[in-house]
Formats: structure tokens, sequence, C-alpha cells
């Protein structure tokens, strides 16, 4: 390795270990490359910082994030939670799988992990508890579940992988579905088993007419997914429009339906979400520069000739890929890690014959593992203030769930047809 890839290594660890924000980090340590290694105009950087956010693509983050904050404000999130209740509660571990079932519904709507985590988790850890559900198990299923925000579409990290890849958004998002749905059933079974060997009381069986009135009162939630989804495939409007048509259903139903957000609520529901789209824009613009450094220097080609000269086959590569991505998961967050490591890792795909989109999906699910691993797992902290609990003790509540997810990720790693099977159904080939 050349000296100066040493003294960027050693910079941009440096700043890490010292608690140095992570875009912060990434645009220092890019911006000494590009200026001092490689010795071009420092104007450079600053056109690199505005093209990485002058980006149509982005557009669809920003509105998946306040089409989130809009229901987190209203009664949506409480509606498909009973929704998800009147349908698996009575079961043994029925409230625990209305849980994972309504991080899948929301997980349809927002496109984030933390989201998922703060809406759903927030308010299913003390309902579990409360229905006498041990501590340990309800923070552990409700920490991991929410994974599910990342995985079914739409997912703000396969908005950027598309970015980078340019593959199809529309056809990316369809490898997510059954991926989503093998997570939710193994936690559910998994649940169903504990909590039967327990003995945990079950809630009665609703009939018909309970089931039918409950999901009368939330039919304007439930069909949110349904539009967005239903519009993308069935080519009404693009995943950017879908967006932006979310956002406006969900402020009419809230504001003229439900009724449950006045307009005096709106400014602060964008403000919040402006605040943390300007956050993701920042991360964005500098894992940018950090990327263009690595172009300069050809980073990539070279890390790819280095890797087809020790790695023969196709199984041994995914293996060390999946390795190296859980540990930057437990380090990075998962749109720094996408931008940097998605340029470096395309090269590789067609050495060893990888659909880029299976490929995608591994890394969603890679880094969406990181959100509940230490140290820098942002759902155990989450989850950990919820029951003020300690980090130790949120680690040991969720390694069982992790276990389950990281079996279903070696299943979807060496069975690569499982994964594809949506987008070459809707688009072929």
């Amino acid at each position: 390795m050349e000296p100066s890839y040493l003294l960027i290594v050693a910079v941009l660890l440096g700043c890490l270990a010292a608690t140095v924000p992570v875009f912060m980090a990434l645009f220092f340590t890019g911006a000494i490359g590009l200026v001092w290694l490689v010795g071009i105009d420092p104007q450079i950087v600053i056109e690199v910082l505005y093209r990485s956010m002058d980006k149509f693509a982005l557009i669809v983050v920003l509105f998946f994030v306040l089409c989130g904050n809009i229901m987190t404000t209203g009664s949506i999130v409480q509606k498909l939670i009973r929704t998800a209740n009147s349908l698996v509660g009575f079961l043994p571990g029925g409230l625990a799988m209305a849980g994972i079932l309504a991080c899948g519904f929301f997980g349809a709507i927002s496109g984030s992990t933390v989201a998922t985590v703060v809406a759903i988790g927030g308010f299913m850890i003390p309902a579990l508890m409360e229905n006498h559900y041990q501590e340990r198990f309800a923070v552990g299923i409700m920490t991991t579940a929410p994974i599910l925000g990342v995985i079914i579409p739409p997912s703000i990290s396969m908005i950027l992988y598309a970015m980078v890849s340019n593959d199809s958004l529309e056809a990316l998002f369809l490898t997510g579905f059954i991926p989503g749905l093998l997570i939710m059933a193994s936690m559910s079974l998994y649940a169903y088993v504990v909590c039967k060997r327990q003995g945990l009381p079950t809630m009665p069986k609703p009939n018909l007419r309970e089931v039918l009135g409950v999901l009368r009162e939330s039919a304007w939630a439930l069909f949110l997914p349904v539009l967005i989804f239903g519009g993308i495939y069935s080519g009404l409007f693009t995943a950017n429009e879908a967006a932006v048509v979310a956002c406006f259903y969900a402020f009419f139903v809230e504001i003229f339906i439900h009724k449950d957000m006045k307009l005096r609520d709106v400014k602060k529901v964008v403000v919040s979400s402006a605040v943390t789209s300007a956050t993701l824009l920042v991360i964005v613009a500098g894992a940018s520069v950090f990327g263009e450094y690595l172009t300069f220097e050809q980073i990539p080609d070279k890390i790819a000739n280095a890797v087809v000269a020790n790695i023969q086959t196709t199984w041994v590569f995914l293996l060390a890929v999946n390795i190296l991505l859980l540990v930057v998961g437990m380090f990075m967050d998962i749109i720094s890690a996408t931008l940097i490591l998605t340029p470096i890792f395309l090269p590789l795909l067609s050495k060893f014959g990888i659909d880029t989109m299976h490929f995608g999906l591994l890394m969603t699910i890679n880094l969406g593992i990181g959100y509940c691993t230490p140290p820098l797992g942002v759902s155990l902290y989450i989850s950990g203030a919820v029951v003020d609990r300690n980090l130790l003790y949120v680690s040991r509540a969720v390694l069982p769930f992790l276990l389950i997810q990281g079996a279903i990720l070696l299943l979807l790693t060496y069975w690569p047809d499982l994964v594809l099977l949506l987008p070459r159904l809707v688009y072929g080939g």
C-alpha cells in the first residue's frame, strides 16, 4: 500500500476515533486527499459538493422523510398498529407479531429504520411489557424488526444505491419484498414458539365484525402503500412522483379525514422534515468528496484487481463481502456506507458474475443490521432510552433476532434467483 493511502486511512480513522461527525470526517479526509495529495484546485472540491446535492434522485428521499413525519405526527401509525393487532393479536406472541407487522406496514411508507424504531418501537415496547412480555424479549424484537424500514420499499438506502449504480429504482425496490416477508415470517414464528412455551396469556380472538370495523377505520392509512406501489408499477407515476403523491395524500388524510393534525402543525412537520433532510444531504455531500478522491486515485479499480487476484470463487467473495459490510455497519451509518462502498464494489460484481440489484439488496440488509449492532447502532440507543437500559443490556436482547436475520441473509446471499424473482417477473430478463 502506498504511503499516501496509509495517510488517508489514518486521517479517516483518527477523525472517527476523535468522535468527529462522519460527514465531516469524510469531507476533511477527501479534501486533504484531493488538494494536498492529488494536487487539484480547491475550487473543484466546491464543485463536487454542489454536484453531489444537485441530483433529481434525492428528491424522493426528501419527500419520503416528510411522509414519515406526517404519519408519526398524526394517527396513521396508531391505526396501522391497531390493524396488525386485530389480525394476529389473538395468537401466542400475537402482540409481538403485531409489532413486527406494523414495522412492515410503516416501512412500506417511510423507508427509514430510525423512523420505524421511533414510531413503532417507542409505542410497542411499553405495550408489550404491560401485557406481561419479558422486557428483554420486548426490547430485542422491537429493536430489530424495524430493519424492515430499509428492506421493504421504499428504502432510502436503495434509492442512494440506485443513484450510484444506475439500476432501475423501481426494479430494485422489488428485490426487497420477498426478503422483508421472510424476516417478518421468521421473527413471528420465533415469537410464537417462545411465547407459547412461556404460556403467556393471549388476547380474545376478535370476531369478523370487529376485524372489519378496524379495517374500515384504518382503510385510509392502509391505502397509502397501495397508492405508492400501485402507482409506481402500474406506470401511473414514477418513484419520485410517488413520494410527492404520498405526502399530499398523508396530509389530506390526517388533516381532513382523521382530523388528528391541525393546519398549525403543518409548519412544524415541514421544518422537522427539512432538518432531517438537510442532515442527509450533508452526509451525501461529505461522502461525495471522499468518493471523488477514491475516483481520482482509481482505488476501486486497484481494489478490484487485488481481490480478483486473491479470491477465485464467487461464494468466497460474497462471504467476505458480507463480513466486511457487517463490520462497516457497526461503525458507519447506512447512508455514508452506501455512498462510499458502492463505487468500490461495483467493478468487482461483473468479474464474479453478480447481479448489481442482488448485491444492492445484500448491502442494504448488511448495513441495516448495523443499526442493531454495537458500538454505534442507532436503534440500540433509541430502545435503551425507552426502557432506561444500557448498551450492553440492549445488545444482549437483540442477539437471537440478529441470528435469525443473519440466517436469512445467508439464504439470500447464495440464492440470488429468490431475490431477483419479482424484478424478473415484472420486467423480464
